[in-house]
C-alpha cells in the first residue's frame, strides 16, 4: 500500500514539474542522495561526482517533457542519465569505463541488489547529516576527503585522541541508525 502511494505521489510530482519547472525542486530533493550514491560508487572522485550529479539533474530538467510514466521509478531514469554521462565522460577522456564500473543501462530497473545498495548509501548520506556538527565534520574529513587522523586533528584543532573519539561515536551512531533503517 505504501509503495503504491509513493508511486502515485512521485507521478504527481513529475506531472507538476512537467507543467511548471519550479516544481522540479521536489524531485531533486527526493532523489539527490540516490543519484549521488550511484555516481560516487562508479567515479570515486568527489569533485567529479559532484559535477556529474549536477549534470544529471540538469539533463533531467532539460528533458523532463520527454519523460513518460511507465511505472518504472523516476530514479531509474535518473540512473540511466547518470550512466550515460559517466560513459560519455570516460569516452571523452579517451578511455573506457572499468569493467567493474560498467553499467548496463537497459537492465537498471531489474538490478534490485544494486538499487538496494544505492538506497543504503543514500540513507547513510542522510544519516551523516543528522550527526552533531563535530562528528559530521570528522566523518566528512576522514571518509569523504580521505584525510588522516593527524590531518583532521590539525584542521579542527583537536587532539588525535579527540578525533578518534568523535569518529568512534559517529560510526557507532551511524551503525545503530543504519540497523534501525534496515529493520
Amino acid at each position: 500500500m505504501k509503495a503504491l502511494r509513493q508511486e502515485a505521489d512521485e507521478r504527481l510530482l513529475i506531472e507538476a514539474a512537467q507543467k511548471d519547472p519550479a516544481c522540479f525542486a521536489a524531485l531533486y530533493e527526493n532523489h539527490f542522495e540516490r543519484v549521488y550514491a550511484f555516481v560516487v560508487r562508479r567515479v570515486g572522485n568527489r569533485a567529479e561526482t559532484e559535477d556529474l550529479t549536477a549534470e544529471v539533474f540538469h539533463h533531467a530538467l532539460a528533458n523532463l517533457q520527454r519523460f513518460e510514466w511507465r511505472g518504472i521509478p523516476f530514479a531509474a531514469w535518473l540512473f540511466r542519465i547518470a550512466a550515460n554521462l559517466i560513459s560519455d565522460r570516460g569516452q571523452r577522456a579517451g578511455r573506457e569505463p572499468a569493467a567493474d564500473n560498467a553499467i548496463e543501462v537497459d537492465s537498471l530497473p531489474g538490478k534490485t541488489a544494486e538499487l538496494a545498495d544505492v538506497e543504503r548509501r543514500a540513507t547513510l548520506f542522510r544519516l551523516v547529516d543528522t550527526l552533531p556538527a563535530e562528528q559530521r565534520r570528522v566523518v566528512v574529513l576522514r571518509f569523504v576527503e580521505e584525510k588522516s587522523i593527524k590531518e583532521v586533528a590539525r584542521e579542527i584543532r583537536k587532539s588525535e585522541g579527540a578525533v578518534k573519539q568523535l569518529q568512534f561515536r559517529a560510526l557507532t551512531t551511524l551503525r545503530t541508525r543504519m540497523e534501525g533503517a534496515d529493520a
